[in-house]
């Protein structure tokens, strides 16, 4: 079955970085689109970034834009985001899922990020 699992969340600072990685199994992964998908505490889920199937097109919303990176590495079936300059506003809970710009549907358990000084 489908099986996503992300990895690499932790506690940063304010103006920190770090690097998400979503492990993918059970589908066939080159051939879709990936996304990232967060959730703050008492909030709905938000969609992050998005790359087509081939890693030729990224989508990024526009509170990340500049900020994070998106990619992949189908022969990994590994999905990344790298986080630069992360802020106060992107503590969540963060998901990787199937699809493109706007999906928001998760089945993972998510990793966390927290940002504070």
């Amino acid at each position: 079955q489908v099986q996503l699992v992300e990895s690499g969340g932790g506690l940063v600072q304010p103006g920190g970085s770090l690097r998400l990685s979503c492990a993918a199994s059970g589908f066939t992964f080159s051939t879709y689109y990936m996304s990232w998908v967060r959730q703050a505490p008492g909030k709905g889920p938000e969609w992050v970034s998005s790359m087509s199937a081939v890693g030729s097109i990224t989508d990024y919303a526009d509170s990340v834009k500049g900020r994070f990176t998106i990619s992949r590495d189908n022969a990994k079936n590994t999905l990344y985001l790298q986080m630069n300059s992360l802020k106060t506003e992107d503590t969540a809970l963060y998901y990787c899922a199937r699809g493109g710009r706007g999906v928001t549907s998760v089945q993972s358990q998510g990793t966390q990020v927290t940002v504070s000084s």
